[in-house]
């Protein structure tokens, strides 16, 4: 499904609003401040139809009298799952699985700054980060190289679940 199939499935119907899928794409397909996109490159682009798609096919289902109970929050936090779990069997690593189940972590490749190191010895990199799951809680490792003393080093932290 193209670009103009998805605008055209958009307008025959008349419950979804467009701009707002619109919207989600722009905000999770581009960087911002507080969040970077989860969503390699290579799948954006059989992503967007196919999360439309679901969409569609889910909205269609809603009875009249459940659509007057929906708000726009909920079909929007429903379109940012159906985004998420279709993107998540697209990936193909590991890794990539962990950054859109929990797009707002540290990523391999980030530098985090230690506050109590001396000066030029307190960044280190990741390097390594993986999800551990003992008992009912699930954690995420984390593999950091010090960018002065080349020591490695791990953390890890619970995950909300």
């Amino acid at each position: 499904m193209d670009e103009l199939e998805i605008e055209n499935k958009l307008k025959s119907q008349n419950y979804i609003e467009p701009g707002m899928i619109e919207a989600a794409f722009s905000f999770w397909f581009s960087d911002h401040e507080h969040v970077r996109s989860p969503f390699p490159y290579y799948i954006r682009e059989k992503l967007r139809p196919s999360a439309v798609d679901k969409f569609l096919g889910w909205s269609s289902q809603i009875s009249d009298k459940a659509k007057k109970d929906i708000n726009d929050e909920i079909l929007a936090e429903k379109f940012e799952e159906i985004l998420f779990e279709l993107a998540h069997s697209m990936v193909l690593t590991e890794d990539e699985k962990l950054t859109i189940r929990y797009p707002f972590l540290v990523r391999i490749g980030d530098a985090i700054l230690a506050k109590d190191a001396p000066a030029g010895r307190g960044t280190s990199k990741v390097i390594d980060r993986w999800f551990v799951k003992l008992g009912d809680h699930a954690f995420m490792k984390v593999k950091l190289k010090n960018t002065a003393t080349e020591e490695e080093w791990e953390t890890e932290f619970e995950l909300p679940e």
